[in-house]
């Protein structure tokens, strides 16, 4: 076995045709010799080095911060899976839920996301606030308290959720059922995630709101703020590169298809030359709005309602309500197929 290791390793580094040979061999085994071997302390201390020195505002961050545990990604995600399967029991998390047995599901679930979700709050004030500011006992009652203000939002939250799951069904021809909009659309697991790290941001929970939608971001490629506000039935149809910013406002009944960015278009600075931060600057879509895809409408503009916009269009004013925005017309023109012939002879 070693004996073929070691010509296997000769093979992957001498050049095609080329024979082996034994000095070939140790030279080989000599070099992986010595990039096998490495100064662990040394690279330990290189690093903490340069964590060290990343210069102000960027600060180093441990496990520990201040004395206290940051907030972690892991159990964040596993209240965000917690929750769903309480919103929509049977499509996510056990499937082996009956009628019957869905009131101790949701009763034990609840219970569940409380203990952690506490802490993961509770954590992130400690993240953002220096230590003197808030004593452990405050930081854990206020903690519990926002927990317990969130966890009374869920029906709200799940109200909401199914009127989106109607509008998909509803929206979209290919849709048999609802119950493939619940299984199936990337659109309603990114509004159920902002929906319910919206509830987290009005109670002004530091970062895991921002933790919540970033992990949709990533699984569905829908990037939608925290902070956005969204009314009922958002339809968002395939979804991919959709980016809904901070400050905007979504009514009724609007639906968004791929590539849709509500963005900013321009950021006041203040004395330093830095971007102002909490200034509304995002766009205003009113009720039953239409935007297709890869429109881009940027700046704190209002779409007026029931109105459409194109796809591609680049959108930076206010448009009044029932206005169709597309743009000109293509061009079309008509050629002979031997026309085709003599381009192809040319390449």
């Amino acid at each position: 076995m070693i004996e073929k290791a070691r010509r296997n390793v000769a093979l992957a580094h001498q050049p095609f045709g080329h024979e082996e040979s034994e000095e070939h061999i140790k030279e080989i085994e000599e070099e992986l010799k010595v990039s096998d071997k490495i100064d662990i302390s040394s690279l330990v201390q290189e690093l903490q080095d340069v964590g060290n020195n990343c210069g102000s505002p960027v600060k180093p961050i441990y496990s520990s911060f201040g004395g206290h545990l940051l907030p972690s990604r892991e159990d964040i995600f596993e209240v965000m899976d917690l929750l769903l399967s309480v919103i929509f029991p049977g499509y996510f998390g056990k499937s082996e839920v009956s009628f019957q047995s869905i009131p101790f599901h949701m009763g034990t679930t609840i219970d569940r996301v409380s203990r952690i979700l506490k802490e993961q709050v509770r954590r992130g004030f400690c993240f953002t606030c220096p230590v003197a500011d808030m004593s452990m006992a405050k930081c854990r009652h206020k903690a519990e308290r926002i927990t317990h203000t969130f966890l009374r939002k869920l029906p709200h939250i799940r109200r909401m959720l199914c009127t989106d799951v109607y509008a998909g069904y509803i929206g979209d021809p290919a849709a048999t059922s609802t119950h493939e909009v619940i299984f199936c659309y990337p659109g309603l697991l990114a509004i159920a995630y902002q929906r319910i790290a919206h509830e987290l941001y009005l109670l002004d929970v530091p970062i895991i709101p921002r933790i919540i939608t970033e992990r949709a971001h990533t699984l569905t490629g829908i990037d939608i703020h925290p902070g956005a506000s969204i009314d009922e039935g958002l339809f968002i149809d395939h979804g991919t590169g959709v980016v809904i910013g901070e400050t905007a406002t979504i009514g009724k009944g609007v639906r968004i298809y791929q590539g849709v960015t509500l963005g900013a278009k321009s950021f006041p600075l203040d004395e330093e030359g830095n971007p102002i931060k909490g200034i509304k600057r995002h766009p205003n879509l009113e009720d039953k709005v239409i935007v297709y895809s890869g429109a881009t409408v940027l700046g704190n503009v209002t779409i007026g309602e029931g109105s459409i916009i194109g796809g591609n269009v680049w959108l930076t004013h206010d448009i009044p309500p029932y206005t169709r925005l597309v743009q000109r017309t293509h061009k079309e023109d008509h050629f002979e197929a031997s026309e085709i012939s003599k381009a192809n002879k040319n390449i």
